[in-house]
């Protein structure tokens, strides 16, 4: 058994109606427990499961789920509380390997009652995972032709599935294949039951606060206020064991002297006494949680969290500011921040709750609003990822804002935001971008520091727009809340001075945005309308003189032009206008419904950063005063559009990829070096050639005779060689010099061997010879698989300066096709490759196959920790690697897309 689920033996997931069900494997002493299951059913259900309504079947099934382990047999089983309410496995047979080992035969109960509530399905879904995960293809599975529910389950799984009629009976055959189609069919019901699970914490009828105390100051008091005097349109309770009523709010003495179940708990205790709570709050049947307290030990977060699983109860925190829904039918604001959030359309979550209230106040403040506010905090269980779905879902977010220090699993999470992000905005403040801030993000959140790069391709993939600050997240907010997307990055500039204009330019250029020309047709357009003494460039110098009028007909001009994207008017207050009464701003807000590109002020007096401007159509229009926040707005927006108008893109299919060799080559390796390690070269082109990677012809000799050999065989047309050393852990050749380029003839080879052998004795075990290489561009590609995040594919300019010139760009795998284009075409040395300079170009499409085939293997094999490519010769006539180097190291597979909680 290979499948994650043996280091986690016990996972939990939700069901379709949002309540937490225990998935693990069945163990012997479950064996009443299962017997109990059948015992339980009615005549009629164990017909339709053991095609006969016999007991002695039942009671077969359940010792044969708690037999003694043996190859090829898996039993999951589901419960509740503690019960039993579900049973799925499946059998090749026996079989450990090869062929016999592709099929195996399903079987799946679910308890009386519990029928429709997702059980098997999920039960389903985790078997799928650990069969593929032991080289399992297809599953079988025999039912009756009236058991409707079971072969809807099949039909429904978003698996290639096939029927077979015999008579009364139907034999099912579902292909276990790991397609988009599955994995969206799997992510809708993970939707769809996240939302479930997480109405009591948004949308509770009955909220109770316990840790609110008599004296003002106190973080639970404060959070009551807030709940009472927000509005909060249902039932609230305090819980005080020394008082009977606080700030006007019932008091009870516990949990479970209320006079009903809270929906949700707000935990504002010492960290010591938060397990308690949380044991008694499960007790009394509370569907959720938010816990505030910080400075949980190992052992209280450990036993808060197994709470909350044990009870099924949805858990916010610790260590967070709270939440706050400002639904009108809710009005929830269970937070201690100062002021009560604006009700909104944007939806927040955060795990520092000083970025929170930043956001909140900055939301409210442009008149934006929030619509729903999640302070994560510690993130044990509620995350990003599951308000994305909730916003998704709720009817009333058109924007998202996050901010988070790390990822639980980042795989899901990125598809989650591609489906997401096509609908609303989702933007990000991208903490802990340097080694200073990944540490403080640490130490803040007791989550894993994660790299630059892969923090960027992960955004970049998904389509979330990633901001490097508060105000920029809020300035790029208030230009998405209000203003149509740009087609392109193509920006007007106009403005009533001529310095101003020159600042708004400079930022334009700065942040990526092109200033093009105008075309003498409108430059003639414009000087109709403008005062005389008008400068027509790009900025437009309307002059001091320029009024309300005349700058409203050169604005409404402007976003008509074909030629352009945007407009942006920078504008400073003059005497001139002030003595003629003109209202320069009402030019820039006079009904900006008519006008189909975006317009964005720039008003170099304004005190706050951003503000939204009210327009005459009702409208609003984003003002700002700085020249550099209206740019980076802008090219957030030209970039959010243009990932709206690229395809989504596909994982292409590659021919002559062998799979199960690979992981072969790979487990043969670990089995004798435990530890891992770097791959000899054998290994190495063996375990390239499963994937179909281009390697430059190759012979190995350990001694000078063979060299001399392998030499002759290798010859190209000029007749020259290359011979590197090679010993076990060598990662720089060029630095210890133990390499020979340009070798004529055998004497060359012999002395460069005696060379290597001298100067590297009791460490060189061999050498390499190859042809020398044609002249070409030198590229790299590699992998590095991040142990949150999964492999990030690597390419840039290769050779020995390519530490130093560090041209690299990453995506995540796997890649699609349009990962692979954006991965060739990001690095500086791209034009390179497009033939800049009269060159040919190289071969693109086998560099893309390079780099979808190098993906494939690090998708693959978790145990790839490392992969590096370098040189990859690319010419006009195809791509060679010419050096590679991989490292192995003992790792289990996981799956990301497996529907379980955190």
């Amino acid at each position: 058994m290979t499948d994650d689920l043996l280091d986690r033996p016990t996972v939990h997931a939700l069901l379709a109606d949002g309540a937490t069900v225990c998935i693990r494997p069945v163990l012997p002493g479950d064996r009443e427990q299962l017997r109990g299951l059948y015992a339980e059913m009615s005549p009629e259900n164990l017909r339709l499961r053991f095609f006969a309504a016999s007991r002695r079947s039942a009671a077969m099934a359940a010792d044969r789920a708690c037999a003694p382990a043996r190859p090829g047999y898996r039993a999951l089983l589901a419960e509740v509380d503690g019960r039993v309410i579900g049973l799925a496995e499946y059998d090749t047979g026996g079989a450990k390997d090869g062929a016999d080992k592709a099929g195996a035969e399903i079987s799946i109960a679910v308890a009386d009652g519990l029928h429709h509530r997702g059980v098997g399905t999920l039960l389903v879904e985790h078997l799928v995972s650990a069969a593929r995960a032991e080289g399992i293809t297809t599953f079988t599975a025999d039912a009756l032709s009236e058991n409707h529910e079971v072969l809807r389950l099949f039909a429904d799984l978003g698996l290639r599935t096939s029927r077979r009629f015999e008579g009364p009976e139907v034999r099912c055959t579902v292909h276990l294949d790991q397609d988009d189609t599955y994995l969206s069919a799997v992510e809708a019901r993970g939707r769809s039951a996240d939302v479930a699970s997480l109405l009591p914490l948004l949308r509770p009828s009955v909220v109770a606060v316990v840790g609110a105390g008599r004296t003002p100051g106190s973080v639970g008091r404060a959070i009551l206020h807030h709940l009472h005097t927000g509005g909060f349109t249902r039932r609230l309770f305090a819980v005080n064991p020394k008082v009977t009523s606080l700030l006007g709010v019932p008091s009870y003495p516990s949990v479970a002297a209320l006079p009903m179940p809270p929906d949700l708990v707000i935990v504002a205790v010492p960290a010591t006494a938060v397990p308690a709570v949380a044991d008694e709050c499960g007790r009394a049947e509370v569907r959720a949680l938010v816990v505030v307290t910080a400075g949980l030990d190992h052992t209280q977060a450990e036993a808060l969290l197994t709470a909350c699983r044990t009870y099924g109860m949805r858990l916010v925190g610790p260590n967070c500011l709270g939440i706050s829904n400002t639904e009108p039918e809710v009005s929830l604001d269970a937070t201690f921040a100062a002021e009560h959030p604006r009700p909104g359309t944007a939806g927040v979550a955060v795990q520092s709750g000083g970025v929170g209230i930043a956001l909140l106040d900055g939301l409210s403040r442009l008149g934006i609003g929030v619509s729903s506010f999640v302070s994560l905090g510690d993130k044990y269980d509620v995350s990003g990822n599951d308000m994305l779905q909730w916003w998704e879902s709720d009817g009333r977010t058109d924007l998202a804002l996050l901010h988070l220090e790390s990822f639980g699993n980042p795989r899901a999470f990125s598809r989650t935001a591609r489906r997401v992000t096509r609908r609303i905005p989702v933007l990000t403040v991208d903490a802990g971008r340097t080694e200073a801030g990944r540490k403080a993000a640490a130490s803040h959140t007791a989550a894993a520091a994660t790299r630059t790069m892969t923090r960027g391709a992960l955004f970049t993939q998904a389509g979330v727009t990633a901001t490097r600050s508060v105000g920029e997240l809020l300035e790029t907010a208030a230009l998405l809340h209000s203003q149509p997307l740009p087609e392109g990055s193509r920006v007007a500039i106009v403005t009533n001075a001529g310095g101003a204009g020159v600042l708004t330019a400079d930022a334009c250029a700065e942040a990526g945005l092109t200033l093009p020309p105008f075309t003498p047709a409108v430059i003639d357009e414009l000087l109709a309308v403008l005062p005389d003494g008008a400068a027509i460039g790009n900025p437009i110098d309307a002059t001091a003189a320029v009024s309300e009028e005349q700058l409203t007909e050169c604005v409404d001009r402007l976003t008509r032009c074909s030629g352009i994207d945007a407009v942006i008017v920078a504008l400073v207050p003059t005497a001139v206008a002030a003595a003629t009464g003109d209202d320069l701003v009402r030019a820039v807000t006079a009904a900006p419904g008519r006008r189909a590109r975006p317009v964005l002020a720039v008003r170099l007096e304004q005190e706050r950063s951003v503000r939204l401007l009210p327009a005459a159509d009702g409208g609003t229009i984003p003002s700002y005063a700085e020249p550099q926040g209206a740019a980076r707005a802008l090219a957030h927006a030209a970039e959010r559009a243009a990932w709206l108008a690229r395809p989504a893109g596909v994982v292409p299919h590659l021919d002559d990829i062998e799979t199960e060799r690979a992981r072969t080559v790979v487990a043969e390796y670990l089995a004798t070096r435990p530890d891992g390690g770097w791959l000899d070269p054998r290994t190495c082109a063996d375990l390239l050639a499963c994937y179909g990677v281009p390697q430059i012809p190759w012979a190995w000799a350990e001694s000078e005779d063979e060299a001399v050999l392998a030499a002759d065989r290798l010859r190209g047309v000029d007749g020259r060689v290359v011979m590197k050393a090679h010993w076990p852990g060598l990662l720089h050749k060029s630095q210890h010099r133990a390499v020979h380029l340009d070798l004529r003839g055998d004497a060359q080879v012999r002395a460069a061997f005696r060379d290597l052998d001298t100067r590297f004795a009791g460490l060189m075990t061999g050498v390499v010879l190859q042809p020398l290489a044609t002249r070409g561009t030198e590229l790299f590609a590699g992998v590095v698989q991040d142990e949150v995040f999964g492999p990030l594919v690597l390419f840039g300019l290769g050779g020995t300066a390519t530490e130093v010139l560090a041209d690299h760009a990453g995506r995540l795998a796997p890649l699609t096709d349009r990962d692979v284009h954006e991965l060739i075409t990001s690095p500086r040395c791209a034009p390179l490759l497009l033939g800049a300079g009269g060159n040919a170009p190289v071969d693109l499409e086998e560099l893309e196959q390079l780099l979808l085939r190098l993906s494939r293997m690090a998708a693959d094999l978790p145990q790839l920790a490392e992969a590096d490519f370098n040189p990859v010769l690319a010419t006009p006539d195809g791509v060679t690697v010419l050096d590679a180097r991989i490292r192995l190291l003992p790792r289990r597979p996981q799956d990301p897309y497996l529907r379980r909680l955190r």
